[in-house]
């Protein structure tokens, strides 16, 4: 596998650096504003005409060791004997989630599978129900890793887009065929919780309606304050800690999507299962560091035996890490820079979920305030 980094800034244009003659598949993330005309992606067709083009907004791009919002980052791919695959739905609103994943599921399923790699809507989506979905279909023998898209701190509309200009409403996979393709995952937090554990009163799907028969909204506005009129972006800060009360290690944490102030609810990323425990949760910048090295450090442990083929790592980590970061965002890309290696070549975004199998279970989940790493690879042989 060759991988060529490529970068456009809207003063130069794009600048490409590596070789990948006649490229298979080429991923790229920009801003909703940057990609929403069309022309990076036709730019990118012209450049690209034989590959696979997958993309997606974001809440901020990762080249290498900087963050931006400014450039749109990307791949170019070539493969030895790796065969690619696409596949691309059009999602009506959450409740077709875990349609839609299986339809993706289907799409791809084969018995030489080795990994997929997913893209989805970031709003009008239940993560959750999307990767059962796909993982009902495929299994859990097959990794599955990706993200949903971001829109900054907006959460106005994010945009997707499978060999076509993105779009919203939409989900895009690319599925990695053969013996030859390594692909590593790896997902870390590394925040720290606070308050009482609650239980989950009453929730349908991801609407949280109530923890311990208190409004979902009353708590978190308690916990903001003045903060609070800045929902549903602030409530990023303060991610939400669920686990069975029969599975304690196995935790997941959720981010808010959007509150409805008159039912006093509060809809996140992903499921918020009723009868789970609940705690709240905030970041310490040392921790949320080392928690991207740890997701890096597990990924390469999944991803050996490459021989002289270039790696790529896809990093996609969460706007409320972003957000609570501030301009000290590059120590958690850093930190996971040092852990894959100056013959890494790193990109990815800031999103509104992160998807990657649980470090503890194997069993692949839509995660919220994570970093996950996607290190993909082919063998020597």
């Amino acid at each position: 596998m060759r991988a060529q980094e490529i970068v456009w800034r809207e003063t130069e244009g794009w600048s490409r650096t590596g070789a990948a003659a006649d490229a298979g598949v080429v991923l790229y993330f920009g801003a909703r504003q940057t990609l929403a005309d069309g022309a990076r992606y036709n730019e990118l067709r012209t450049l690209y005409p034989n590959a696979r083009i997958i993309g997606c907004s974001t809440g901020g791009q990762i080249q290498t060791d900087d963050v931006g919002d400014d450039m749109v980052a990307g791949i170019a791919l070539s493969f030895d004997a790796t065969k690619i695959k696409s596949a691309i739905e059009t999602i009506a609103g959450p409740e077709s989630s875990r349609t839609c994943g299986e339809a993706i599921g289907r799409a791809l399923q084969a018995d030489d599978l080795s990994g997929i790699f997913v893209l989805s809507d970031g709003l009008n989506v239940n993560g959750s129900h999307l990767v059962a979905g796909i993982t009902g279909v495929i299994g859990d023998r097959v990794p599955l890793t990706g993200g949903l898209a971001g829109d900054g701190a907006l959460f106005e509309q994010t945009l997707v887009g499978a060999d076509c200009a993105p779009r919203s409403h939409t989900i895009a996979a690319l599925g990695f065929y053969g013996s030859a393709i390594r692909i590593g995952h790896g997902s870390a937090g590394g925040w720290d919780v606070f308050g009482p554990r609650r239980r989950i009163n009453r929730s349908y799907g991801n609407i949280l309606h109530e923890l311990d028969g208190e409004p979902a909204l009353d708590l978190y506005e308690r916990y903001l304050g003045d903060d609070s009129k800045g929902l549903p972006g602030s409530a990023l800060l303060f991610p939400l800690q669920i686990s069975h009360p029969e599975r304690p290690d196995h935790e997941l944490v959720r981010t808010v999507l959007s509150v409805d102030r008159a039912a006093r609810s509060m809809t996140f990323a992903g499921d918020v299962p009723q009868g789970w425990n609940a705690r709240l949760m905030r970041g310490n910048f040392d921790r949320l560091a080392a928690g991207a090295a740890d997701a890096a450090r597990l990924s390469q442990l999944r991803a050996t035996d490459r021989g002289e083929s270039d790696q790529v790592a896809i990093l996609v980590s969460c706007i409320g890490r972003r957000l609570l970061m501030g301009q000290r965002v590059t120590d958690e890309v850093e930190a996971a820079g040092a852990e894959l290696g100056a013959r890494t070549s790193r990109l990815g975004f800031y999103s509104y979920g992160e998807i990657s199998p649980h470090a503890v279970s194997g069993h692949c989940e839509l995660h919220n305030q994570t970093m996950t790493v996607t290190a993909i690879s082919e063998s020597a042989g």
